[in-house]
């Protein structure tokens, strides 16, 4: 099936994909915790700076007509009893800037496929069932400290075209007042897929660790996983 993902938009450190095919693509207490900086690495020059996390595609499934319900919790949406299909996981990260510094009131917004890896999207030619319980797209500011959270599911793969397979993965978009905005997708750890995926190989080594999410150590019954962004101050 042909990808309707288009080539991955340029970052820092590596040139867009060309002529990818097909389709890319709690409400939760973030309570007073404090979240690593996980997915930065540090640049060549100044050791003590972060690099600003890659963009990457934002694909053709970004959503195309408003919703009633885009909060923070994908797995239920408002009026309904029943819960979403698949794993319940929690995203959880900073926003930062290149300092490392948090950015308070940044806006966060994910939106990702059901866990049979069907988008809510008109344009989404895929045959895979639909999940009427999945919100399927969230967002949020961020607090005080820079931390922002999302409670959803893990996401479906899905044919991509001859030979390719995308692997789970988030979009996100980010954005801060005086910031370059981002738009980038978050993959998951140990995912056999990840190592044939076109769109994430088309970044250099440490931008894959950056857009890689990092697995919190089990404190809870469902699995957390820690996504930083970092963005540049634009001027």
């Amino acid at each position: 099936m042909p990808d309707s993902d288009n080539a991955a938009a340029p970052s820092q450190s590596a040139k867009p994909l060309q002529n990818a095919m097909r389709r890319t693509f709690l409400r939760i207490g973030l309570g007073a915790s404090i979240f690593p900086i996980t997915g930065a690495s540090c640049s060549n020059t100044e050791s003590a700076r972060l690099n600003w996390t890659p963009q990457q595609t934002e694909g053709p499934f970004y959503p195309a007509h408003q919703q009633a319900d885009k909060d923070v919790d994908l797995t239920i949406i408002q009026g309904h009893t029943q819960r979403a299909a698949g794993e319940i996981i929690h995203v959880r990260g900073r926003v930062l800037d290149t300092n490392g510094n948090p950015i308070a009131n940044a806006f966060v917004e994910i939106w990702q496929a059901n866990k049979w890896g069907r988008y809510i999207h008109h344009r989404d030619p895929s045959n895979a069932p639909l999940d009427i319980n999945f919100q399927g797209w969230g967002q949020t500011n961020t607090d005080a400290n820079g931390h922002y959270g999302f409670k959803t599911i893990i996401p479906g793969a899905y044919p991509a075209g001859p030979g390719w397979t995308r692997p789970p993965h988030i979009h996100f978009k980010a954005s801060g007042e005086n910031y370059y905005p981002v738009t980038t997708q978050m993959y998951f750890p140990d995912e056999e897929l990840n190592k044939e995926d076109r769109i994430l190989l088309n970044l250099s080594a440490a931008d894959r660790n950056m857009v890689i999410a990092k697995r919190q150590p089990a404190t809870q019954a469902e699995p957390v996983f820690i996504f930083d962004i970092v963005l540049r101050r634009a001027g």
